[in-house]
């Protein structure tokens, strides 16, 4: 049952909206265009096509409108014209722009240059930030990065430069941070390669995470798919106060929803407690909406976020989103599918995992669960930063807790990481004196970005497979996600949590009630930590590490790709579907329980691949558990009787005409947005993907390459199939949407089983998947 707003949005005008509406519109007429950044002068921010969008969609509705469906609804296509449903319908969308981290823009650049479009149709950029491996440092780290992917950088950088995309350079910073500082701004629909992308809802933007696919698309000017969200609400009331801060509210909200209860979903956060987070707290709090599974979230545009725009040189857009203040706040009387009440007077301090970001602890009780189930209570490393956490705020309130240490003589006891989100954070919070702080009570400052977070840490404190904890400010915490370790235990934590965790050394350590020592003996209490919002003097940018697009455009421009590279492959096109039934299938692996995008698709040491599909496609599924033999990497080849790993296994079969297909269990390739989780089967021979349930971003990324992602209609027929089964699926000569599949499994002993598969397909997906892929689909159509 729908769930009714009871926030009064307070920056609407008491004469109602309609009167708003007229008034705000004469108000855009009066006032000169607004750039949307200042990297893109002749590109203006739109307030009044999105207002008339959402007036003739509110009509057509005859509803109140949540935030959420304002900026989604307002970005449609055909705001007259479309079929609008929630949870249903399938929305085509005109995105503002397209960001791309280095990991993921190497493939969707080369898809792009595959398509044969001489410019991108939208403003876009590429962030240089997945390839930096933690060792030493920051500078020399980040030298090392320049040096051994010179021909990844090179490639994107000329790539950007030929096709029209702006291009940061590597120790710009983390993408999702460059994007907060320059790109977002209240009501903005922009889509990025990276799952962490709706971090931009702090500053009440529609930001989502994509496959590359789907950025061609946005980039080739073509309509951009969604399925029309279910949205969420979040209801804060009180206000956050002591060690309680925004990273606690997602945690809280992940204890709640589980990694799975936001799918299909845009999570609305609305009620007076708003107001006492800053707009870097509230894109924390959204950044980790992509835990949860959902499409996205998203806050109210407030004082807090206009302050942050004036700080970051963008006054003239705060100045108009006041202007338009009530488009971009929910409606009064706006309906949510569903609702989550926190009450921030009330809410504590959490901690969450280990293996998983939903297992929510209060820290009064993490130490008693711990002791119970075995995890090492020794915190070995305390890590602080990433996209999710490493704002001007942040890094303050971590520095107060450390000079408090400090001041009693004390250092931290684990070892001590701090990761600056942008060089523009590094550099202020280095004139500012934070840095020297987290370095003197022991902290080592990284390069500007994404690091340890995704598996970029040439750990060497701990041998793999040795069993110890770390706790970090990230978002993720899947098994070997961090360091490669599989025995590593790592929780999940605010930064001023992770920093005193880290001076204490132990994981049941609470500082809201227990002790340190001194160096003199003196038994003390961290106070609760204080730092300013944002600096009190301008931020200081640092370095320019931006690559504008020539001025002059790039058709002279060459970009070369080696054929004997490692690093880099163009891309072939797939094969068309046949017109039949897939017959006979193998079975290459059957999973058992989670099965992330991780566990397809290892980050760490194949970030490096993440441009050569042949090359990276050896990782496929190797970090998935075989339901046969608990194993991991390790299948029997149906064809020799042998076992080998799953990548070995599946490019044998394909090599003898065999294709294969993939069993797996509920939530399958949650987490990251990479695509290549789904290119790597495409192109090892995989025809389908059956599972009990599928994350958004991944489903999607598979529609794109040609696949078939299934689920059981029954989920307990997961138990009906074999390692060694052959399976059949049929109907595919009528598949049409909301008509299930069905599918005749083969077992070994000569005995089968029937049942129905269904699908989420609408009749543009399913043109993808007889083209072969969404890309061939583009060509058809030129």
């Amino acid at each position: 049952m729908a769930t009714y707003c009871l926030t009064v949005a307070r920056l609407q005008l008491a004469l109602g909206q309609g009167v708003r509406r007229l008034h705000v519109s004469a108000a855009f007429n009066a006032k000169a265009k607004v750039s949307m950044s200042r990297f893109e002068p002749s590109n203006f921010v739109n307030y009044e096509k999105l207002n008339e969008n959402v007036n003739i969609v509110r009509k057509r509705l005859n509803r109140p409108l949540t935030l959420s469906e304002k900026i989604v609804y307002g970005h449609l296509d055909d705001p007259v014209g479309q079929d609008i449903a929630r949870g249903r319908t399938y929305l085509r969308l005109r995105p503002d722009r397209v960001a791309m981290q280095d990991a993921t823009a190497q493939m969707a650049m080369l898809q792009f240059i595959s398509s044969g479009l001489p410019q991108v149709a939208v403003p876009s950029t590429i962030h240089c930030d997945h390839l930096i491996e933690a060792q030493i440092g920051g500078a020399k780290d980040l030298a090392r990065a320049k040096d051994i992917n010179a021909e990844v950088y090179n490639f994107l950088a000329s790539a950007g430069a030929k096709y029209g995309v702006g291009f940061w350079k590597p120790g710009s910073g983390i993408i999702h941070q460059i994007i907060l500082e320059n790109y977002a701004y209240p009501g903005v629909l922009l889509i990025g390669t990276d799952s962490h992308t709706p971090n931009g809802g702090g500053l009440g933007s529609i930001c989502i995470g994509v496959g590359g696919a789907d950025a061609v698309d946005v980039m080739a000017g073509i309509p951009w798919e969604l399925k029309c969200p279910n949205v969420i609400g979040v209801k804060l009331t009180g206000k956050l106060s002591g060690w309680t801060s925004p990273k606690d509210v997602i945690l809280k909200v992940a204890g709640i929803l589980t990694v799975k209860g936001g799918t299909g979903a845009i999570v609305e956060y609305h009620g007076p407690g708003v107001d006492s987070i800053s707009c870097t707290g509230m894109a924390t709090i959204c950044n980790m909406g992509a835990e949860i599974g959902a499409t996205t979230s998203v806050f109210p545009y407030n004082h807090r976020m206009k302050t942050y725009l004036e700080k970051t040189g963008r006054g003239d857009i705060a100045a108009l989103a006041d202007d338009y203040a009530d488009l971009l706040v929910p409606d009064v009387g706006c309906e949510y599918d569903s609702m989550v009440e926190i009450n921030l007077d009330e809410l504590k301090p959490h901690i969450n995992g280990p293996f998983t970001p939903d297992l929510a602890h209060p820290m009064a009780d993490i130490g008693a669960t711990a002791v119970k189930n075995g995890w090492p209570l020794e915190v070995k490393v305390g890590l602080i930063g990433s996209c999710t956490n490493s704002s001007y705020e942040d890094m303050g309130r971590s520095a107060s807790v450390a000079k408090q240490a400090l001041d009693k003589g004390l250092k931290c006891k684990a070892a001590f990481t701090i990761t600056p989100g942008s060089e523009q954070i590094r550099a202020t919070i280095e004139r500012d004196g934070y840095s020297k702080i987290l370095g003197d009570v022991g902290g080592m400052v990284l390069a500007n970005a994404c690091g340890p977070c995704i598996g970029q840490w040439d750990r060497r404190d701990v041998k793999k497979g040795e069993k110890n904890t770390i706790v970090t400010s990230y978002n993720r915490n899947f098994t070997a996600r961090n360091d490669a370790n599989p025995a590593t235990h790592a929780f999940v934590a605010s930064p001023e949590i992770v920093t005193a965790l880290a001076i204490a050394g132990t994981l049941d350590f609470n500082p809201e009630v227990d002790y340190l020592t001194a160096a003199n003996g003196e038994k003390f209490k961290l106070k609760p930590p204080s730092a300013d919002e944002l600096p009190k003097l301008d931020f200081d940018p640092g370095q320019d590490t931006y690559q504008h697009p020539p001025a002059e455009g790039g058709s002279k421009l060459r970009v070369d790709v080696s054929p004997t590279s490692t690093r880099l492959q163009l891309l072939e096109p797939f094969d068309k579907w046949a017109g039949g039934d897939l017959e006979d299938l193998q079975i290459l692996i059957k999973v058992k329980g989670k099965c992330t995008t991780d566990h397809i698709s290892a980050a760490g040491p194949w970030l490096k691949f993440r441009g050569h599909l042949d090359n990276i496609s050896n990782n496929m599924l190797i970090g998935a558990v075989n339901i046969e033999n608990d194993g991991v990497n390790k299948i029997k080849n149906q064809l020799t009787g042998d076992y080998g790993g799953v990548p070995d296994v599946a490019r044998h079969y394909k090599a003898n005409g065999l294709s294969w297909v993939v069993v797996g269990d509920d939530n399958y390739g949650e987490g990251s947005s990479r695509e290549h989780a789904a290119l790597e089967p495409r192109h090892l021979g995989g025809r389908c993907i059956i599972v009990k349930s599928f994350a958004r971003i991944h489903e999607t990324n598979l529609k794109k390459q040609g696949m078939l992602p299934l689920t059981f209609q029954n989920p307990a027929d997961y138990d009906k199939i074999r390692p060694d089964d052959k399976i059949s699926i049929k109907g595919l000569a009528t598949f049409a949407p909301g008509k299930p599949l069905s599918t005749v499994v083969k077992h070994s002993d000569g005995t089968k089983d029937e049942f129905q598969l269904n699908h989420t397909f609408n009749e543009t997906q399913i043109e993808w998947f007889q083209a072969g892929s969404a890309l061939n689909r583009m060509k058809e159509l030129q």
